[in-house]
């Protein structure tokens, strides 16, 4: 009895464990202890399902757990399809797509990609696209010079930026490093003349521009005096240059317009809406010096329908100009805003800026300074004409010696240059 009162009293200061029913066994005997009356019952025990965990128990298999991102991976290595009964089937992919992969998936380790064919570079190009590798800010500008180094205009042949001021500054070590265009559109950008995009036109990887339009940007004479100094003293830089829009640019003047006297191979030229105050002098001016004859009618060269995105890095250029808009978009709240300024009588002078870009274009129509270079059709006259044709002849010799006389006085007059020149020179 002193036993099981010390039983009862063990049960009692454990009360808050639940322990479940206890059996005893004496003298080859089982009983139950009973808790509530603090004794023993000589009872047979119930038969009870043994559980190891409680019922809010639960288990979860942790083994060979992967995240989302490896998981994906994983899937990635099949290519699921339907069979005509409806049945799905999956086939692993070839050992090409998973290199392609990989590599397009650490494309800014690259080292090197020079040799490497240019149709496999392409498809790599491709795989890195669509991963939007070029959009990331230090990686991609890494990425994109391997390419732009190995394969040239390949990657980008012409590159369209009319009215992207903002994807210029905020994309402007990318578009630094494309090379060997033959074609670039910065017009309605209001760059000016320090801008650092302006200074890497004069660099050799743009030598190869031959259609520069650079309309509505605020240049001035000292703009196109530092774009032109290559050209003019070192004969580099723009030299190949057939096509040249600077128009609506009003700080240009006639001194302005002899620098580009340099560009002898120009072929089209717009000066509509500059700062001439001699406007015949100019006009005949371009014509003695680097024939290019002033159009009545403006010229298909300047309507910037033919000037494009081309190249490899196309869909690039689309995903910088879609980040821009997209981290321009928590501007759209301040509608309102301006509404409420309209409402009083008040206008947002930048708005009204932007939007009257392409309207200064029309407006200036009037005042037409466009220039394009005749073709010489001897081989289409009618044979009648032979006579005529032989005094055209003479005229034209005496025009190509009074030519070369005047490029001999010009070229004299360029050596002569000025302290300014030489600073800028000191810069290449």
């Amino acid at each position: 009895q002193n036993w099981t009162r010390g039983m009862s009293y063990c049960l009692h200061s454990e009360s808050h464990l639940d322990t479940g029913p206890i059996y005893v066994r004496e003298n080859g005997k089982l009983h139950m202890v009973n808790q509530g009356a603090g004794g023993i019952q000589n009872v047979s025990p119930k038969t009870r399902p043994f559980r190891l965990f409680s019922r809010g128990f639960s288990v979860e298999l942790c083994m060979n757990r992967e995240d989302d991102r490896a998981r994906r991976q994983r899937t990635d290595h099949f290519i699921f399809t339907y069979t005509k009964e409806g049945n799905l089937r999956y086939s692993a992919k070839s050992l090409f797509s998973l290199v392609l992969g990989y590599i397009s998936d650490n494309v800014d380790h690259i080292d090197s990609l020079i040799g490497f064919p240019e149709q496999i570079a392409e498809k790599l190009f491709s795989a890195a696209e669509a991963r939007q590798k070029f959009t990331e800010p230090v990686t991609g500008l890494r990425a994109l010079q391997k390419f732009t180094e190995a394969y040239g205009n390949l990657v980008l042949c012409s590159l369209c930026l009319r009215n992207r001021y903002l994807l210029i500054s905020e994309k402007l070590e990318e578009i630094k490093s494309f090379r060997e265009l033959t074609c670039l559109d910065l017009s309605c950008c209001k760059l000016g003349d320090e801008h650092e995009l302006l200074e890497h036109l004069t660099k050799e990887a743009l030598s190869s521009v031959k259609r520069l339009l650079l309309k509505d940007n605020s240049l001035s004479d000292a703009g196109l005096r530092r774009m032109t100094a290559p050209v003019r003293v070192l004969k580099k830089g723009l030299e190949n240059l057939l096509v040249l829009d600077l128009s609506c640019n009003p700080k240009i003047t006639d001194v302005g317009i002899g620098y580009l006297l340099s560009f002898k191979k120009l072929n089209c030229l717009d000066i509509s809406g500059t700062g001439l105050k001699d406007v015949d002098a100019v006009i005949k001016r371009i014509q003695t010096q680097i024939g290019l004859v002033h159009s009545k009618v403006p010229l298909k060269e300047f309507d910037h329908s033919n000037c494009k995105t081309e190249g490899w890095a196309e869909q690039t250029v689309l995903q910088w100009e879609q980040a821009v808009m997209e981290a321009r978009k928590p501007q759209d709240n301040l509608r309102s805003r301006t509404a409420a300024l309209r409402f009083y009588g008040k206008t947002h002078r930048i708005e009204e800026v932007v939007k009257c870009k392409l309207v200064e274009a029309e407006t200036k129509t009037s005042g037409n300074l466009q220039f394009y270079k005749e073709k010489v059709q001897n081989c289409h006259l009618p044979l009648k004409k032979e006579v005529v044709g032989s005094h055209e002849l003479r005229n034209s010799k005496k025009r190509a010696l009074a030519e070369q006389e005047k490029e001999r006085t010009s070229k004299q007059k360029h050596l002569c240059l000025t302290v300014e020149d030489w600073d800028l020179l000191n810069t290449y």
